[in-house]
């Protein structure tokens, strides 16, 4: 299937790769489909990806692993919310995401850690949770962190 992206023109996607939200994401409820996108060409993987509507080009959501700017990241959120995911969602493989925020002014980016994307690999499938830690922020601040890491990367 070919889609059209924000940022990447038109990409091919197999059919198999696309990611159903039955409850739609936070603020995007109308809109169901969704493919990770990413620069296949940057070294080491990208660390931030985007996640882009199906059916609508404008609607391109940036978001990272949770892990790269917080090691020990473990949301706490209703079991209910997650077993919809997979019958078996024990043995399913479930990747976790988090929507960034992306100012003009890079030094001001955030993540949502409050709010995690689960998406069971296996299915395809995924789910845009409220985290119950109260320790967690709708904006983390990671630009500090990102760069940190980038610098020690290049030594």
């Amino acid at each position: 299937m070919k889609i059209q992206t924000k940022w990447f023109g038109e990409v091919e996607v197999d059919d198999s790769k696309i990611i159903t939200f039955e409850k739609g994401i936070i603020g995007f409820e109308e809109r169901k489909k969704y493919a990770l996108v990413f620069d296949s060409e940057k070294e080491g993987g990208a660390e931030i990806m985007w996640l882009q509507s199906v059916d609508e080009v404008s609607l391109a959501i940036p978001v990272m692993k949770p892990e790269i700017v917080m090691p020990n990241y473990d949301p706490v959120v209703e079991d209910e919310l997650v077993n919809a995911l997979s019958d078996n969602i024990k043995d399913a493989e479930l990747v976790v995401l988090v929507a960034l925020t992306v100012p003009a002014d890079l030094t001001k980016m955030t993540c949502n850690l409050k709010a995690p994307i689960i998406i069971n690999v296996d299915a395809m499938n995924a789910v845009q949770l409220i985290a119950d830690n109260s320790d967690y922020m709708v904006r983390f601040p990671i630009y500090d962190i990102l760069n940190d890491k980038k610098e020690k990367g290049g030594e």
